[in-house]
């Protein structure tokens, strides 16, 4: 059982670098590339002259939510046998979050579907196509934000479970239960004060990225200890 939990782990940590990947792919080889900022003509362009490379990062960010989804699945069946209650939380959140995220991807999607199907351009003059469009990649932007609420609550659980445990080093579970409290105040931040251009809050996610990235190489290399692991276990 606990040669199967450290190998589960291990797990986790491969399913987390091929989410991180793929992700890392859509948003910086393909929307970074597409997108231009406050220029309509120009990413509307982009999106019809790189169809393939759009749709190869749509499928991306849907294999990554995938894989989040997997990821959260595993980390619950190794800390299950410690906090239960803990541990679905935590994979309540995740299903929340991979769903609200699926969902979203028809906005950036969308924008692709009005500027290329040629019943739209037959009933729309083309500035008010890219006009439309960009208005659903901008829908797709909130709502990553809007999505970050579930995403940064299963930062919570799972921090907690490894600082409590200890089967994993106490600082990931730190830098974990702070990406939670920096995440909800990024979200509540963008839509309450947008115009808000402070430093602290352009970094509030950085404990999350550590803590996420942490854990991850964590996984892949140590896995999880197992002598903690033994008597967490018995003394629950």
């Amino acid at each position: 059982m606990i040669s199967t939990n450290k190998n589960t782990a291990r797990l986790a940590g491969v399913l987390f670098l091929t989410l991180a990947s793929t992700g890392i792919f859509a948003e910086f080889f393909v929307r970074q590339k597409i997108f231009v900022p406050n220029d309509i003509v120009a990413t509307s362009n982009n999106i019809i002259n790189n169809e393939w490379l759009f749709r190869l990062g749509f499928v991306s960010d849907l294999v990554m939510s995938t894989m989040f989804f997997f990821y959260a699945f595993v980390l619950y069946l190794v800390f299950k046998g410690l906090y239960k209650n803990i541990s679905l939380f935590m994979l309540l959140c995740v299903v929340i979050s991979v769903a609200m995220y699926c969902q979203n991807m028809l906005n950036q999607f969308s924008a692709f579907e009005l500027l290329s199907d040629p019943n739209y351009s037959n009933a729309f003059k083309t500035e008010q196509l890219q006009a439309l469009s960009t208005f659903f990649l901008k829908m797709h932007s909130k709502g990553y934000f809007v999505n970050q609420l579930f995403y940064g609550m299963y930062l919570l659980p799972l921090g907690y479970m490894i600082f409590k445990s200890g089967v994993l080093p106490k600082i990931i579970g730190i830098f974990l239960i702070l990406g939670c409290v920096g995440d909800l105040i990024d979200f509540v931040v963008y839509f309450m004060d947008p115009d808000n251009e402070s430093i602290i809050i352009q970094n509030i996610t950085i404990p999350a990225d550590i803590g996420e990235i942490s854990l991850c190489l964590w996984l892949l290399i140590k896995g999880v200890d197992i002598e903690k692991f033994k008597t967490s276990t018995s003394s629950t």
